[in-house]
């Protein structure tokens, strides 16, 4: 069983594919990989709120730090007052530590700006905000504050213990609802210090508004992407498809009832990719008809010189008179000569496609290839006396080919110039120049070729012969061998009557000037 492909794949420079991933999952997974990317926003976000609670406890030690200056500059019995305008004018509880005894909170003396959320108390919204903080958080590997509780008497908090010791301090915590707590301390006095807290809930408030904005955006673009890649993948796909199939059915043998697609209302690839299977199933189906053209023509001759060669065998056991026996062999002679060109020719014809797509050309003068060739039949000689004349041109006359072939070629034109030219009659050769190809021109001085048959004449098998010539002595392949070599080298030969109106035939062969 011949092999369907090959055992090599030569892959694409640059990223590949496995080749197990269809189409449409590969244009998904590629627009998919483009919202990934987009996604990572999150977690720019969640570098956002970093940055923010870091500025915020900045601001809270500064704070910190400004409050216990101005209680330090009142007198005791004013501080209680001072330090409630202050809560309410920061938006923090304060608290008067002296030593581990807290001495004053402005939330006991009913400022109640500092307030902490249950949980259990919000609504789905806000439950579904600390999931995504809580699964970002643990994507991002960012560092969870320590949950924010209130200290028993006599437990120091860290940060007033730090104070303590004459250097501000602020902590970032967590509250119930995963909102920060941010504290400050600062000492006022000597055994003295003053602590703020603030449940900066604005800054989850912003973070999440902007996820929710961003998760918006991110949803739309999702199915938008979604629709389009699928759109794509059913544009691109579905041709390739509907190919594919049909290029099965060809390859199963069936090219015969095979339509493939052209999809003319394609400009693309896949449109140009259509138009080129479907000149090669055409191309293959005009290649099966040839052949079996081919295979029935084939059949024919043979059986004639076959049906002829039979009966004389038969006759010849009949027969007893001498002369009539020899004419019997004769025949005989004839017809295995006839069969021995006929499997000659058929056997170059069939096998000069393939041989002329792995045949590699080269440099061929013309001009000398043809003046050689009248030389030598000149030096042979050349029956009736007919004359050949060689008007060889000026100008360039290389092209490239196979000289064989080539010679190949003329030498069958000259021999059907010479066979039907009169007694006497002149051949003639001429090389011409003309847009970039060179013509060669062969005319003879004998009947000519009707123009309802110049065409005709170039088939397999189709053999016009002069009156005078003994039959069975061409095969009728010598000018379809003669075109299949000129196609296989990019030109054309035709066959068109003379200039000069007189009778007889001119054969023209045209081929690219080699550069």
């Amino acid at each position: 069983m011949p092999a369907t492909a090959s055992r090599r794949i030569e892959a694409e420079p640059g990223l590949n594919w496995s080749g197990r991933v269809s189409l449409t999952s590969r244009i998904l997974a590629v627009n998919i990989f483009a919202l990934a990317l987009l996604a990572g926003g999150f977690f720019y976000l969640d570098s956002y709120r970093s940055r923010i609670v870091d500025s915020r406890v900045a601001q809270a030690t500064r704070e910190a730090r400004l409050i216990a200056a101005a209680l330090a500059a009142a007198p005791p019995p004013a501080r209680p007052a001072l330090a409630r305008d202050l809560a309410a004018d920061t938006g923090t509880r304060l608290r008067l530590f002296e030593g581990t005894r807290e001495t004053l909170d402005t939330r006991a003396m009913g400022l109640g700006n500092f307030a902490l959320i249950d949980p259990r108390k919000e609504g789905a919204g806000q439950v579904a905000g600390r999931f995504l903080d809580a699964m970002i958080d643990t994507v991002v590997g960012a560092e969870r504050p320590p949950l924010y509780r209130e200290r028993r008497p006599g437990q120091p908090w860290p940060d007033v213990a730090t104070a303590a010791q004459g250097q501000a301090s602020a902590s970032v915590w967590r509250a119930p609802d995963r909102t920060p707590v941010i504290t400050a301390a600062a000492r006022v006095g000597p055994g003295l210090v003053v602590m703020s807290a603030v449940n900066a809930r604005d800054i989850t408030q912003t973070v999440r508004l902007e996820r929710f904005r961003l998760s918006l955006v991110l949803a739309a673009t999702t199915i938008v992407s979604v629709y389009l890649s699928l759109f794509l993948a059913r544009t691109i796909v579905g041709p390739l498809r509907r190919l594919a199939r049909a290029a099965i059915r060809v390859r199963r043998g069936r090219a015969r009832e095979v339509v493939v697609p052209r999809l003319p209302y394609r400009r693309d690839e896949i449109g140009s990719l259509a138009r080129a299977l479907s000149d090669m199933s055409q191309a293959l189906r005009a290649r099966i008809d040839a052949t079996e053209a081919f295979a029935a023509d084939v059949t024919h001759e043979l059986k004639n010189p076959l049906a002829s060669l039979r009966s004389a065998i038969e006759g010849l056991g009949r027969i007893a008179d001498p002369a009539l026996r020899d004419q019997l062999l004769a025949v005989m002679r004839d017809d295995v000569l006839r069969l021995d060109r006929l499997i000659t020719d058929i056997s170059e014809a069939s096998r000069l496609d393939a041989q002329l797509s792995r045949a590699k050309f080269e440099q061929v003068d013309l001009r000398a290839l043809l003046g050689a060739m009248i030389q030598g039949r000149d030096a042979r000689g050349i029956e009736r006396d007919i004359r050949l004349r060689f008007d060889p041109g000026r100008g360039p006359a290389t092209v490239l080919g196979e000289p064989i072939r080539l010679e190949r070629v003329f030498d069958n034109l000259i021999d059907n110039a010479v066979s039907f030219s009169p007694d006497g009659g002149l051949v003639v050769l001429a090389i011409t120049v003309e847009e970039g190809e060179i013509v060669v021109r062969v005319e003879d001085e004998g009947p000519g070729v009707p123009e309802e048959a110049r065409e005709a004449i170039f088939r397999r098998f189709h053999s016009v012969r002069p009156g005078g010539e003994a039959f069975g002595k061409h095969s009728g392949l010598g000018l379809a061998i003669a075109r299949t070599i000129i196609d296989g080298h990019q030109g054309s030969i035709t066959v068109e009557s003379r200039d000069d109106r007189l009778s007889g035939a001119r054969f023209v062969v045209s081929l690219p000037l080699a550069s």
